[in-house]
C-alpha cells in the first residue's frame, strides 16, 4: 500500500536530523546502502497479531550516507504485512486501526521535519 498523502514527499533532511526524529517517534533506519535508507515503524494489530511496516523510502541528494550532514530526500512511504521469514506484503488489506496509528506518526513525523 503506497501512502499518497503524507506531506512527506519531496522533504529534505540533514540525515542527522532524520535518525534523531525517526528515532524520537519510533522509526528504526533499518536498510541503508550508499545512497539510500529506509526508516521503517513496526505497528502490531492485537487482534490478529499480525505485524505492519510503515516505510519512508529516502535517497542521498548531496553528500553520503553515514556522513550527519548528508540531505536526503523523502521519495515514498509505503505500509504492508510483514510476511515469513522476512518481507512485506504491500497489497494486504491493512486494518483501519493500523492506518489510522501510521497516519498519526506520519503526520508527527512530518511535523518534526518542517519545524
Amino acid at each position: 500500500m503506497i501512502i499518497e498523502n503524507s506531506g512527506l514527499n519531496g522533504l529534505v533532511s540533514e540525515l542527522a536530523h532524520l535518525d534523531e526524529v525517526s528515532e524520537s517517534l519510533g522509526f528504526v533506519r533499518w536498510q541503508w546502502e550508499y545512497y539510500r535508507a529506509t526508516y521503517d515503524l513496526k505497528l502490531e494489530d492485537t487482534e490478529s497479531g499480525a505485524e505492519y511496516f510503515v516505510r519512508v523510502n529516502t535517497r542521498v541528494t548531496e553528500g553520503k550516507l553515514e556522513k550527519p550532514d548528508a540531505l536526503l530526500a523523502i521519495e515514498a512511504v509505503y505500509m504492508g504485512k510483514a510476511t515469513f521469514p522476512h518481507g512485506l506484503d504491500y497489497e494486504s488489506p491493512v486494518p483501519q486501526a493500523i492506518v489510522n496509528t501510521a497516519t498519526q506518526k506520519l503526520e508527527q513525523f512530518k511535523q518534526a521535519l518542517i519545524a
